[in-house]
């Protein structure tokens, strides 16, 4: 059976990653007020070509915002530009 399926990242655009992000966000009591920032990077080890810049989370925050992102990073793999 083939199971790379499960290794495979979805393609989406800044836009889409921002909003994915962003709803991630909200719907967590502690990081409704998160700002950040989606940054195109150079290809990873790990694969990923975007990060998140957390600009405003307040201490007890911290833990769920990182864990927020890295899940959504581990789902979503930057579009390459047409």
């Amino acid at each position: 059976m083939d199971f790379d399926f499960l290794n495979s990242k979805t393609a989406a655009t800044l836009d889409e990653i921002r909003v994915r992000v962003a709803h991630a966000l909200a719907r967590h009591p502690l990081c409704r007020n998160v700002r950040f920032d989606i940054v195109k990077v150079p290809r990873t080890r790990r694969g990923g070509n975007w990060t998140v810049t957390l600009q405003s989370v307040e201490p007890r925050a911290v833990w769920e915002a990182s864990e927020i992102v890295a899940d959504i990073q581990d789902a979503y793999d930057l579009a390459l530009a047409a």
